[in-house]
């Protein structure tokens, strides 16, 4: 009776220890799938390498009060509790503010669900003379149905371009005009502060890594 229970035993601790072996493996392996489905975190020169100038110490902004294309009050407060993409830009763009939406749009796109979830992608409009809140909501839509486009008073954009560095001027063409203006975007941290900007030219690739990556490493 006492060599059954002993083989009875050798068995068992022999179950156990596949039982573990396995779990081992499945663990191992799964933290290597995770590495490698996990986007790589950048250091500062790699982000700047790759057209993603961030900044040590994220930058507060001063109250400013605008209207989002549906005419409702638009604070810095509405920057807060999500990363925010901010191009400055018009609708009677012809060229350069079409592409960079379309550019948004894919980014979004090509971006883990939980992250495109947490992302909202803006145009701040710099002609606020001719964008209306219904022209920026039916421009804003084409490209994305959760786009956000905000305008108002021009002093006030003024003032709001000026804290994150875009500059812009009017310039006369005959009878009519167009706005001159930089191409960078905007990134705001869920905190609601100024975090840094991405250069132009924009190539996917390039953008959804370096974007993830600070996505992923932000502490706030």
């Amino acid at each position: 009776m006492s060599e059954v229970t002993e083989a009875q035993k050798t068995k068992r601790n022999i179950r156990w220890t596949i039982a573990f072996c396995l779990l081992f493996i499945v663990g191992v392996v799964s933290l290597v799938v995770n590495k490698i489905v996990s986007p790589r975190v950048m250091n500062a020169d790699e982000l700047r390498l790759n057209g993603a100038i961030m900044f040590d110490m994220p930058r507060r902004f001063e109250p400013f009060e605008l209207v989002n294309q549906n005419a409702e009050a638009f604070t810095q407060e509405d920057f807060k509790g999500h990363w925010s993409l901010l191009y400055f830009g018009f609708t009677h763009c012809p060229d350069i503010c079409p592409t960079t939406m379309a550019d948004m749009s894919r980014l979004v796109s090509a971006l883990p669900q939980d992250i495109a979830n947490n992302t909202e992608v803006m145009l701040i409009s710099l002609d606020p003379a001719r964008d209306t809140p219904e022209l920026m909501k039916q421009y804003v839509t084409y490209f994305g149905a959760d786009f956000t486009g905000v305008t108002g008073d021009f002093l006030t954009i003024r003032r709001f371009a000026n804290q994150v560095n875009v500059a812009f001027s009017k310039v006369t063409q005959g009878d009519d005009y167009t706005i001159d203006h930089s191409g960078n975007v905007v990134l705001i941290n869920p905190r609601g502060d100024y975090h840094g900007f991405f250069k132009p030219p924009f190539e996917l690739a390039k953008l959804k890594a370096t974007y993830s990556s600070i996505y992923q490493s932000f502490d706030g």
